[in-house]
């Protein structure tokens, strides 16, 4: 039997549940009725023999560290975090994308269905995008409409906004230190 390790973090946009396994973080979803459940019901799919538990793991405390990081603005600060992310293997391709848009910056469905050879394939991204389980880390807010605009986000189009802010706020200064892009 897996175990997964279950924290809340509170953060300014509200409470975060954060779910470990041995292998990474496995989820960060905000505290909304939807998301918990769209939670619930992936972990009954991707660990369907797992135990639940809200003590022993030290990356729960990483977990906390990275968050309190970013929210704070120290983005140098910010290390990779292992994960355990499940899902299909285009879920994963797509995850994988969210990961390589840079702090500060933006793409669209479109532009991560044609790095998947999938030009028509913006819907298919979309759902992908909306079944991200770990937000923030995994950058799923960094993803825009094909006009710029704001579109879905678990966590609400406001807590996008504010994440997508935060992070242009800080990132000329923080490619300047770091040197990445």
């Amino acid at each position: 039997m897996e175990a997964l390790y279950h924290t809340v973090v509170v953060s300014e946009l509200g409470r975060l549940s954060s779910l470990v396994t041995d292998r990474g973080l496995c989820g960060l979803e905000f505290d909304r009725p939807d998301r918990q459940a769209m939670l619930r019901h992936r972990l009954a799919q991707w660990f369907p023999s797992s135990q639940v538990a809200d003590s022993g793991h030290p990356l729960r405390e990483r977990v906390k560290a990275w968050l309190a990081d970013y929210f704070c603005g120290r983005f140098h600060s910010l290390e990779p975090l292992p994960f355990d992310l499940r899902g299909t293997s285009f879920e994963r391709r797509v995850w994988d994308l969210l990961l390589e848009i840079p702090l500060g910056s933006t793409n669209t469905y479109g532009g991560l269905a044609e790095k998947l050879t999938r030009p028509n394939g913006a819907r298919a991204v979309g759902l992908a995008v909306g079944r991200n389980p770990i937000a923030i880390v995994v950058p799923c807010h960094r993803v825009v409409g094909s006009n710029g605009s704001l579109t879905g986000y678990g966590g609400g189009l406001d807590r996008k906004r504010w994440l997508l802010e935060h992070e242009c706020s800080a990132a000329p200064l923080f490619r300047a230190v770091s040197g990445r892009r």
